[in-house]
């Protein structure tokens, strides 16, 4: 019998638990670098003039085609790959042990990804940074997972209102609208894996504090 000192979990309805499972796939870190490079380049398309394919129009299909394979299509297909190889059990990496190899895939994409951007230097400081900053989470994501497994998902929405205050702070743009969305859906992915009992709510903030701290520190060292 339960008593008063022993912590109940609450339960949620299966309607509750498919719009989370919803939210978690539409919200999943995998998309973001993809969506904060389609929003930059689009509210801050003078900052990307070395991306122009031609004089008559924007073209940054190479741009959002380089930021696809190296974030989605690369680490989905290491997550492919290993579950059917049988390294890891689920796609959905609910154990610690599953995400060790699609960690270290990514620390591997994500580094390429940076350190390709700010070699070819067409790339304005403050998106090398957004990078720079990915590849710092990834890395203690994975050095942390040897203790805690922390929300990927707030970790990667951590790191996209990092990146907001990042150009509000250092660089005096006015990102405020986008600031509060990010943060609504930093909370809506949070509450989404809680209700699906995929984390703690320990997990969870670690997860996004890690995304913040992260894309601030890396945009010290280049901003």
């Amino acid at each position: 019998m339960m008593t008063f000192m022993e912590e109940q979990k609450p339960t949620f309805s299966p309607v509750t638990r498919a719009l989370a499972n919803v939210f978690s796939y539409v919200l999943h870190p995998l998309f973001i670098p993809l969506l904060v490079t389609f929003l930059s380049v689009t509210a801050l398309p003078e900052f990307f003039t070395s991306f122009r394919s031609n004089s008559f129009r924007w073209d940054y299909d190479v741009l959002f085609i380089r930021v696809a394979v190296a974030s989605v299509l690369f680490p989905m297909l290491v997550v492919s790959l290993s579950k059917a190889l049988g390294f890891v059990g689920s796609i959905t990496m609910k154990d610690q042990k599953d995400r060790i190899i699609p960690y270290v895939a990514s620390i591997i994409f994500y580094f390429w990804a940076f350190y390709t951007f700010k070699r070819e230097g067409a790339a304005p400081a403050f998106y090398n940074a957004f990078w720079l900053g990915v590849f710092i989470a990834v890395v203690i994501s994975f050095v942390a997972n040897s203790f805690v497994k922390i929300s990927m998902h707030t970790v990667g929405w951590g790191g996209v209102v990092g990146y907001l205050v990042c150009l509000m702070a250092g660089m005096g743009m006015n990102v405020a609208v986008p600031l509060a969305i990010a943060i609504v859906l930093a909370g809506v992915a949070g509450t989404a894996r809680l209700v699906l009992d995929a984390h703690t709510p320990a997990e969870v903030w670690t997860g996004f504090f890690v995304g913040l701290v992260a894309q601030v520190g890396a945009y010290l060292i280049l901003g």
